[in-house]
């Protein structure tokens, strides 16, 4: 088989959906699914609708595309602000998109006039995380300003946490944007229809006991993607962590005496991990590297340690035993190491479960970048 790749369980990113869906609706809290991973692959979209997912969301124009062209048809949001150079498409292809700069929101309303339409705005606050958004003294000003633009719709209020910062928000962070969601309809009225409050990192938040006040959605990628919390990278009670796994081919496996440390003349490679032993260790190189994944988030079978990585290779102790050229690995991977890998053109991706799914004989066409298993 086709290595190096990736092998995708879609039964295991349907029942993570399902689960989160059924627990957060128990709170009343709806769930955005977000495929910028996976780069808006169609088969893991349709995997999160059938969890229940109300609708998707991605940063990449190109994916949300591609989900339309494979005949998916729910709500789809721009988390990302939108590109001036992207206009005209974000208008064809997302009901909404999440924004900041209102030279941007004018654009968009003009774009959407200009196909007889009108565009869904979400303002982003700054709630800390120090990436985009509007600060919230400026907010009350901003949501008005949208409200009188032609050709958009004021939709709601969202914020990030721990991306940037990666620190996990608190029950004063979401109730202060709950505070400044009823702000916005005490100066502008009845327009905040959604109050969004983050990703992934908002789990041990929204499942806890305390209130969710007015945050009634969450977009979520990683939790339901691979089942770990982004902050601490644990597990999440209930949820699989293995829907995803990378195979790689080994090229290369000898005995091989520790390395003298030396001073890095490539960092950008990647830092050498020594292993701190005189004895001759089984060392093994893999067929795939940096440009294909982020080594650094792969998680190796029992008794294999990373040792570093170049842009092709990946060099593993394998301990005293030899792994067969020609055999293959399997590795789990982190967020970041599965986002790399899914872009990446020549590492190939796998369905397993699609002929189990729900849906249209359209849904159910091959499509020309994956295989079906």
């Amino acid at each position: 088989m086709t290595s190096p790749r990736v092998e995708i369980n879609l039964g295991k990113i349907q029942a993570n959906a399902r689960y989160l869906v059924r627990r957060l609706g128990a709170r009343r809290i709806s769930v955005t699914g977000v495929t910028k991973a996976v780069c808006g692959h169609p088969d893991v979209a349709e995997a999160m609708l059938e969890g229940g997912v109300t609708g998707l969301a991605d940063a990449r124009i190109k994916n949300v595309v591609r989900m339309r062209q494979a005949g998916i048809t729910c709500p789809i949001s721009m988390i990302r602000a939108p590109l001036l150079s992207e206009m005209e498409d974000v208008i064809n292809s997302c009901d909404t998109s999440y924004n900041t700069e209102m030279a941007m929101i004018l654009k968009l309303g003009a774009a959407a006039n200009k196909q007889g339409t009108s565009h869904g705005v979400i303002l982003m606050v700054e709630m800390g995380d120090m990436r985009e958004g509007v600060m919230p003294e400026d907010l009350e000003h901003a949501a008005a300003r949208v409200i009188a633009t032609p050709g958009v719709a004021l939709e709601g209020i969202a914020a990030n946490f721990a991306c940037m910062g990666n620190v996990a928000p608190t029950s004063d962070d979401i109730a202060r944007l709950s505070g400044l969601a009823d702000q916005v309809e005490g100066a502008c009225g009845p327009v905040v229809d959604l109050v969004s409050g983050g990703g992934s990192a908002n789990l041990p938040w929204a499942l806890g006991e305390v209130s969710t006040g007015r945050v009634d959605n969450l977009r979520l990628g990683e939790a339901i993607l691979l089942g770990t919390d982004p902050v601490t990278g644990h597990p999440i009670t209930g949820l699989h962590t293995d829907a995803f796994t990378l195979f790689a081919e080994v090229i290369e496996t000898s005995r091989k005496p520790s390395p003298v440390p030396t001073m890095s003349i490539a960092p950008e490679l990647g830092m050498l991990n020594l292993v701190r032993n005189d004895d001759l260790r089984a060392r093994t190189i893999l067929a795939v590297g940096q440009q294909d994944t982020d080594a650094g988030g792969l998680m190796f079978p029992p008794g294999t340690a990373f040792i570093g990585a170049t842009s092709d290779h990946t060099v593993v102790d394998s301990a005293k035993a030899a792994v067969p050229v020609g055999s293959e690995m399997k590795m789990g991977m982190n967020y970041s190491a599965l986002m790399r890998a899914m872009s990446a053109p020549d590492v190939a991706k796998i369905v397993h479960g699609k002929q189990k799914m729900n849906g249209s004989a359209k849904d159910r066409e091959a499509h020309p970048f994956l295989t079906l298993v």
